[in-house]
């Protein structure tokens, strides 16, 4: 997003605040009598019951604004085994000026190289092809030329060949990175990146993204599914979440005339940028943020802002936070290409489930955001499994394993403790 007013929880919806307030009032009390594991619910896992496919999970490196990851730290951001975070994802910037195309090259690089998908979003066009025009209060607002739009479809297409050249084939490129919240760079109106989808975006040689609005703003995206030779020019309707609430996730529009698309959410931080992403329970936030962009958004895909930040997966030290623990248990176990399947998705007050299927297995994530342990069914339909291995983040513990269970007639039974997150890998 770039420079932007601080979001917090009082300004983003559903970010738990108060559960994370009574977590920590809890925490300042000492150690507690341990509390006997609540029954929840069944939560039902209908493996032929699919959704979307998932592309992945991952980040953001702007090596001109954050400076660039080290090698340990792509490796730590894009491995996949103990102590890894597991993105699949890398978004990059589409910098204006060609002579700085090549500042995230290295670790474009080695995410390609480790298995990840790489996307990139502009903030600017080249300054030749803006010009500045009133826009409310803001009397140096830039816009992209109308005579240039040719050009910048070009633009886009030099910056994926030369990373192609580079090594880096490119998932897709964006029109503009958040066109609806442009002080600080290029403004587009609902009706101008319709007009660009139509007339230019066709000439661009991989999957287009648009339009990232930075709410999830339906007017910037209605237009575009309204209008069939705008969309038959766009691959991927693309969003970012920043104060969304819950209750706007759901698209029924997409789902209506989507068809052959893919819908990803491509920036995010959450719950705010001001607190370290070791608090918690609060970074058990990030984990229903999770939860619900796949359950009730159905994105195919999650993006955090900067990879390395305090508030971020690793912290500015390259080692991985309590909100990087929560996004590893999709990232790590749901890979590019696994379907989410049907589960039941609040089997318990506080406990958020899903589910995916893909290499011969089936996963879960399950929350329990509930300050007591909670024992939970899941139970597998239209599908089976003979053993489940499990990885288990809570206070003390980050992504650990916690060793094989038993499936006996489609079910298993465990306890899920209080303020955790636990991902099952059903074989």
């Amino acid at each position: 997003m770039g420079v932007l007013p601080v979001l917090t929880a009082a300004t983003t919806a559903g970010t738990g605040a108060a559960d994370a307030a009574a977590g920590a009032a809890a925490d300042a009390g000492g150690a507690t009598t341990p509390v006997p594991a609540a029954a929840a619910a069944a939560a039902v896992i209908n493996v032929s019951a699919t959704r979307q496919t998932i592309r992945g999970f991952g980040g953001m490196s702007h090596a001109a604004w954050a400076g660039d990851l080290t090698a340990a730290q792509r490796d730590t951001a894009f491995g996949t085994g103990d102590e890894r975070l597991g993105f699949s994802l890398l978004r990059i910037p589409v910098p204006e000026d060609r002579a700085a195309w090549s500042r995230d090259l290295a670790t474009a690089k080695r995410a390609v190289e480790l298995g990840a998908s790489v996307i990139a979003s502009p903030w600017n066009p080249p300054a030749s092809m803006v010009e500045t025009f009133v826009h409310g209060s803001q009397t140096n607002a830039r816009r992209l030329r109308y005579d240039m739009y040719a050009a910048y479809a070009q633009h886009l297409n030099d910056f994926t060949t030369y990373l192609r050249n580079n090594g880096v084939p490119v998932y897709g490129i964006s029109v503009q990175n958040e066109p609806d919240y442009a002080q600080d760079w290029t403004w587009w109106t609902p009706a101008e990146m319709v007009r660009f989808l139509r007339e230019n975006a066709g000439s661009i040689g991989t999957r287009v993204i648009a339009p990232e609005s930075f709410q999830y703003l339906k007017n910037m995206s209605d237009p575009i599914l309204n209008d069939p030779v705008a969309l038959a020019n766009v691959d991927v309707i693309g969003a970012h979440l920043y104060g969304t609430p819950f209750a706007n996730f759901p698209y029924p529009l997409f789902k209506q005339k989507g068809a052959g698309k893919e819908l990803w959410m491509t920036e995010v931080y959450y719950p705010n940028s001001t607190d370290s992403a070791d608090l918690w329970p609060q970074a058990l936030d990030v984990g229903e943020h999770l939860h619900r962009a796949m359950v009730e958004a159905e994105f195919q895909a999650y993006i955090w802002w900067y990879i390395r930040r305090s508030y971020g997966p690793l912290r500015e030290d390259g080692r991985i936070s309590k909100r990087g623990a929560a996004m590893a248990h999709f990232a790590r176990f749901v890979r590019p290409g696994y379907v989410r399947v049907d589960a039941t998705a609040q089997p318990a007050t506080g406990v958020f489930v899903s589910a995916y299927r893909g290499g011969g297995s089936t996963v879960v994530v399950a929350l329990n955001k509930g300050t007591a342990a909670t024992s939970q069914q899941f139970t597998l339909v239209n599908g089976t499994g003979s053993s489940v291995s499990s990885w288990l983040t809570d206070a003390s513990r980050n992504v650990a394993s916690q060793g094989a269970t038993g499936v006996s007639n489609g079910s298993f039974t465990v306890a899920l403790p209080a303020r955790s997150v636990t991902t099952f890998v059903i074989r």
